[in-house]
């Protein structure tokens, strides 16, 4: 069965990370949008902005053409370590793709090792990787947690992300102070008394 989960993970884990991303200049669409919208393209203030919009949106799907395995860069050790290793409160920043409106929050990410330990700056590498791409903030949770449990084999990967929302906030119900929270426990983090901990861990104060 834990095989099974494995290769399920691999696969999915190869799906998730594109070798490259094709990028065509988008900034004549751009030009074309704020005609349409109303304005001049051609106005001081905006006679650029195709071009800054290109590639401002270049660095914010950018992680469609990173290599996960190259990022690692082999920063997988063998420790004899079995207990939880957790780095909280990274900092992320992504893009809705329902309303392509960013949104913006913190990651816990969190697993019990298996004699492998990754280097500790390696997960909001991570995080980012998965996070500059069109996303919705449930399968950014997943994909984070995947791709972990793919690279250690550890006995279990916990991941919870908070995020605000500008499609809830500019628009739609217009609720600037709504949070969303989500999660994904694999492995041993399914289990309540190794959940709880984690949680807790994650809660305490620096």
């Amino acid at each position: 069965m834990r095989r099974e989960n494995r290769m399920r993970s691999k696969a999915a884990v190869k799906v998730m990370t594109p070798k490259g991303s094709g990028h065509k200049s988008i900034a004549p669409l751009v030009s074309e949008m704020i005609s349409r919208l109303g304005e001049d393209p051609e106005r001081e203030g905006l006679v650029r902005t195709p071009e800054r919009v290109d590639k401002a949106m270049k660095f914010l799907t950018s992680g469609y053409s990173v290599d996960v395995d190259k990022l690692v860069n082999g920063a997988i050790f063998e420790v004899q370590y079995e207990e939880m290793v957790i780095v909280k409160d990274i900092e992320f920043f992504s893009m809705c793709e329902h309303h392509m409106l960013p949104f913006y929050g913190k990651a816990h990410v969190g697993y019990l090792a298996r004699n492998k330990v990754i280097g500790l700056s390696k997960i909001p590498r991570i995080v980012d990787v998965f996070a500059r791409r069109l996303q919705i903030q449930e399968r950014l949770t997943q994909q984070i947690a995947h791709c972990l449990l793919e690279m250690l084999d550890p006995l279990g990967v916990g991941v919870v992300l908070e995020a605000q929302h500008f499609c809830m906030m500019m628009r739609g119900v217009e609720k600037q102070h709504s949070g969303t929270v989500t999660s994904a426990m694999l492995g041993e983090f399914k289990q309540k008394e190794t959940r709880n901990e984690f949680l807790a861990l994650v809660k305490q104060k620096a």
